[in-house]
């Protein structure tokens, strides 16, 4: 069996199924790992959930990303559409509320001991264990299987700093953010900093990549993660960054965990 860690598909269902043919995926032998972001800015966001809905459950894992959020958000009655929203046709679609419910229980993190992996969107607050981490993710996870009106007060970037204290949507929303927005945090008390979405080298002064914070705790397992098509495919640091900018028309990335070999074709 091989487990392939795929990068953000953003709606680009072509790009995946071309993928999939260059990796001779087969649900029957192998496991796919999705870092997030199935949905939005790509033109096929119903095709992709679709699909990845109908593989057999123990073939596929898949992360909540902040556009999968933010369709849940949207669907939940959020007011202000985003500029590059393409989610129209999945909200009108006859099957919306199987492909929602199904959406929303998936996880913001995935852990496996045996493989040496875990996997998050963006990836794991560096002031966190992993079981910390774990924990926080399964407080988040809980709440979306329930009423999800709380989604339309998500939005913001506050607080930047995780404290055990924290207690309703301040906490609730870091969690969040940390998962699935995280790029930079402060130096001095790895705050996150979430307005840059630039390169490393385009760092805001006194910030550092997440997974470069001095005092980060470690984890024992390389983090597969996402949403950082700026920082590109990155291997170091005890970190695999595979958002390669399909939607963008860059590169749809897969990873195959066992031995680390690399497959892409081009999007979207």
């Amino acid at each position: 069996m091989a487990t392939y860690a795929i990068g953000d598909v953003q709606g680009c269902f072509t790009a995946l199924q071309r993928l999939l043919e260059v990796i001779g995926f087969t649900p029957s032998r192998d496991r796919l790992w999705l870092v997030g972001d199935l949905v939005n800015r790509g033109p096929q966001s119903l095709e992709v959930l679709r699909f990845v809905r109908s593989l057999p459950p123990d073939s596929v894992e898949v992360v909540l990303g902040n556009h999968d959020l933010y369709l849940l958000m949207r669907a939940a009655g959020y007011p202000k559409r985003a500029r590059d929203d393409t989610l129209d046709a999945v909200l009108a679609a006859p099957d919306r509320d199987e492909l929602l419910d199904w959406l929303r229980a998936r996880p913001l993190l995935v852990v496996d001991e045996a493989l040496g992996y875990a996997m998050a969107h963006a990836g794991v607050s560096p002031v966190w264990s992993l079981a910390q981490a774990a924990a926080r993710a399964r407080e988040v996870e809980g709440k979306l299987q329930g009423e999800l009106g709380w989604l339309l007060r998500l939005k913001g970037d506050r607080p930047s700093r995780w404290r055990d204290d924290l207690s309703g949507m301040d906490r609730l929303r870091y969690i969040v953010n940390a998962f699935t927005r995280m790029r930079f945090v402060s130096l001095r008390q790895g705050a996150l900093e979430l307005e840059a979405k630039g390169p490393p080298e385009r760092a805001p002064k006194g910030t550092v990549p997440w997974f470069r914070w001095p005092r980060r705790v470690p984890l024992g397992l390389q983090v597969v993660f996402g949403h950082w098509s700026a920082l590109g495919f990155f291997a170091g640091d005890g970190v695999l960054g595979i958002d390669t900018g399909c939607v963008y028309g860059g590169l749809l990335t897969a990873v195959r965990l066992e031995d680390a070999a690399v497959f892409s074709v081009r999007g979207p």
